[in-house]
């Protein structure tokens, strides 16, 4: 098992192993007291795993009540998270009392911003069972909706007091969703760990490696969850270096969009690097091997990395983007595998950044 320590201004601890999921209301005990529990799950993983970790939230003296929503990004809305608002109200949490969220990011935004507006907060806890909800977003507080405008466009930053990452979850997810995970991993080695990106390219991340050698696994998952660490403690409310996590969304999150949310967030996020990194070689900030690299590592992973949707689509998309500010947004620029910068980008070069990606674009995964 691995203990990581998050130093924001709410510090708190993230465990990284396996047979997690018995522990969590030990561990819940520890970290945020309280007399009641109610689990945010989705229909996919409450079957699952809700049983288990019910019983160990009970055991642990909890009052434990179970609200699941229908699975799926579409529902990441504000009937969704009103109705979880509401059923925590019936059941009468207080706000020492505490929101477990078991399941993927979808499930972890949700929980999230309805711990953090519940009679103005109470504590919430992070039991991600996706390897993309493991790797990025359990980690770092911010939770937030889908409004029809676009992703993510209403929402707080409240940190989880604790986050218990089982491997053993991951065994249970389909080839696809492992892939998609794997977006995010090699976001954070392509911005942040040059060494790590050569140790993907040698032996990449996947389901097969997983039933191999889960100790490899954890430690990956450890090492993903180090890089976000450091950049959140220094970061918290994402004003300066922590926008660098964000290398290949703003067109990730247009894609998403553009596609009624069919593909998943990494899945996205790999187009989103693919295309920038593509715009940003043919423009002389990186070297040709740069996106060359990309290219082949996230074909590796299983990851679809061009996308058959046209300029127009995706810069509309992209207007709403939350990195947006009036007559510009920022980029992350990749100039070397491992190290980015963010650069604000007036809205027509964000425009042609995308064209140019777009028109170089190579393969033959499409979306």
């Amino acid at each position: 098992m691995y203990i990581l320590d998050i130093d924001t201004k709410q510090p708190y601890r993230v465990y990284i192993g396996t047979m997690l999921l018995e522990q969590t209301g030990t561990l819940t005990r520890e970290a945020c007291g309280g007399d009641r529990a109610v689990i945010v799950t989705d229909t996919n993983v409450g079957p699952l795993y809700a049983l288990p970790v019910r019983k160990s939230l009970e055991e642990a003296g909890y009052a434990v009540d179970v609200f699941t929503f229908e699975a799926g990004e579409e529902h990441k809305r504000a009937d969704t998270y009103v109705s979880i608002l509401e059923f925590m109200a019936r059941h009468e949490m207080t706000r020492s009392d505490v929101v477990i969220a078991l399941g993927g990011g979808v499930t972890g935004d949700m929980a999230g911003f309805a711990a953090a507006t519940y009679m103005r907060g109470c504590s919430f806890v992070q039991v991600p069972t996706s390897l993309l909800a493991m790797v990025d977003s359990s980690v770092g507080g911010k939770c937030a909706i889908d409004l029809a405008a676009g992703k993510n466009l209403a929402g707080a930053f409240w940190q989880p007091k604790l986050v218990i990452a089982d491997i053993g979850c991951l065994a249970t997810l389909e080839r696809e969703q492992f892939a998609d995970g794997c977006g995010e991993v090699i976001k954070h080695a392509a911005i942040a760990d040059a060494d790590l990106f050569e140790e993907l390219e040698r032996t990449p991340l996947t389901l097969d490696l997983l039933m191999e050698d889960v100790s490899r696994v954890a430690l990956l998952v450890a090492r993903n969850i180090d890089i976000k660490r450091a950049v959140v403690v220094a970061d918290e409310r994402e004003s300066s270096v922590r926008k660098l996590l964000n290398f290949g969304h703003s067109i990730g999150h247009a894609v998403e969009a553009s596609e009624s949310y069919r593909l998943g967030h990494g899945t996205c996020v790999a187009i989103g690097m693919n295309l920038i990194a593509s715009a940003s070689a043919h423009r002389g900030y990186c070297d040709a091997e740069v996106p060359s690299r990309i290219r082949s590592l996230t074909a590796a992973h299983g990851l679809q990395n061009t996308c058959s949707r046209n300029v127009e689509e995706i810069y509309a998309a992209a207007l709403h983007d939350k990195k947006r500010r009036g007559d510009s947004i920022d980029l992350v620029i990749p100039h070397a595998i491992g190290a980015c910068s963010i650069e604000p980008t007036d809205l027509e070069e964000f425009r042609s950044i995308i064209s140019e990606g777009l028109e170089m674009q190579e393969g033959d995964i499409a979306c």
